[in-house]
């Protein structure tokens, strides 16, 4: 059995998801993708796949195994480029996430500049507000938001943004300018749920303890921008991320109120697995990406 085919074989049938798909990506006839998972496992003494027909699932030694393969692969794909002097001209495909408002505003633009100095990396950029795990979904970078749980992880942090609340000028105009959180009561808010509960703001406090303040939210929103064009329209006060309504705020659509009650701010961090040697498409991509966006977050 070759051991490396059969590693090739196996990310391949995890990635696609099924044996016939997996055949038809390596050109390879389906009988054979089969044996080669049979004589892998019966190698290793263990189950890797769970095939029903529906579907087909990695067991947890297999989710480990595919792991491991898809490192020494890389690894040897990496010795390969380097002998052969491919070094030199960074390319693959690389798979990057961010946060749905944040990845728009200002992921989205410096990887459009990335494709045009690197014309052999293709990209493919998930934008969601979820914390993706890179290893078990084959993501090669992450942009987060927030502090970061101990990991084995390697992150740049490239700058920080605040939760604010604001209002239209209108609506202050109208209803007043809460001097304290405590005076949100008398107000009506718009709340995305995402970033508070409906019912609660909490405003944390570097010296005392969090103050936990009831509000009356006539509206409930699953995403920021939502949030910003109803508190624009004058609905009620927001809370949402500075980055999110800096915009807004430019524009003089919303104003930024309760500023000396604001949390401590939120880390922003570019993340990849840590991987050695780390790949050239890979290196490309921080080098390229991490000045820009720590320039871009100058002030949000």
């Amino acid at each position: 059995m070759d051991r490396l085919e059969a590693m090739q074989v196996l990310l391949s049938v995890a990635d696609a998801g099924s044996f016939s798909a997996a055949a038809r990506h390596l050109g390879m006839p389906l009988t054979t993708v089969s044996r080669k998972i049979s004589e892998l496992e019966s190698h290793l003494a263990t189950r890797l796949l769970i095939r029903t027909t529906r579907q087909l699932s990695l067991t947890e030694a297999g989710a480990s195994y595919v792991a491991a393969c898809r490192k020494i692969l890389g690894e040897i794909d990496e010795a390969e480029r380097a002998a052969t002097g491919e070094y030199a001209t960074p390319r693959g495909e690389l798979s990057v996430t961010a946060p749905v408002v944040f990845g728009r505003l200002h992921v989205t633009p410096l990887i459009a500049e990335f494709l045009a100095v690197y014309p052999q990396i293709d990209v493919r950029l998930s934008l969601v507000d979820r914390s993706i795990h890179l290893l078990e979904e084959h993501v090669d970078a992450a942009v987060r938001i927030g502090s970061l749980p101990d990991s084995s992880m390697v992150a740049a942090r490239v700058g920080e943004v605040r939760r604010v609340v604001c209002a239209s000028p209108a609506y202050l105009d109208a209803h007043g300018v809460p001097a304290t959180p405590a005076r949100l009561k008398s107000h009506t808010c718009v709340t995305f749920n995402a970033l508070d509960a409906a019912q609660m703001w909490t405003f944390p406090s570097r010296t005392t303890k969090a103050t936990n303040v009831e509000v009356h939210s006539r509206l409930v929103v699953n995403t920021a921008e939502a949030a910003i064009a109803a508190a624009a329209a004058g609905v009620g006060l927001t809370r949402v991320l500075s980055y999110q309504v800096a915009d807004a705020v430019s524009q003089g659509l919303l104003r930024i109120v309760l500023r000396r009650f604001e949390p401590p701010p939120l880390p922003v961090h570019v993340m990849h697995a840590g991987q050695k040697p780390l790949p050239i498409k890979l290196r490309a991509f921080l080098d390229f990406l991490v000045p820009r966006l720590r320039q871009r977050c100058t002030g949000i």
